[in-house]
């Protein structure tokens, strides 16, 4: 048997065979994340919601009180 014949060269293509495969990956990840970032809006900055959708949903979550909502609708309405 030989120590430096075929049985090394294998395991170094199987060593550059991995770090190409993984270079690949990384560059499919990439390109996932660049078409994500350019293509894909966020759903808030499409639609930003309107003082009185967040007056609302801050009287539902108990952040204000039938007051305080009453009170700024109203002015919201003048």
């Amino acid at each position: 048997m030989c120590v430096n014949g075929m049985g090394g060269m294998t395991s170094w293509m199987v060593v550059w065979g991995l770090f190409g495969l993984a270079v690949v990956a990384l560059a499919a990840l990439g390109g996932v994340w660049l078409a994500r970032r350019t293509f894909g809006a966020a759903p808030e900055a499409a639609s930003p919601e309107s003082p009185k959708e967040i007056l609302r949903r801050r009287y539902a979550a108990g952040d204000l009180d039938e007051d305080e909502y009453l009170r700024r609708r109203a002015g919201l309405l003048e």
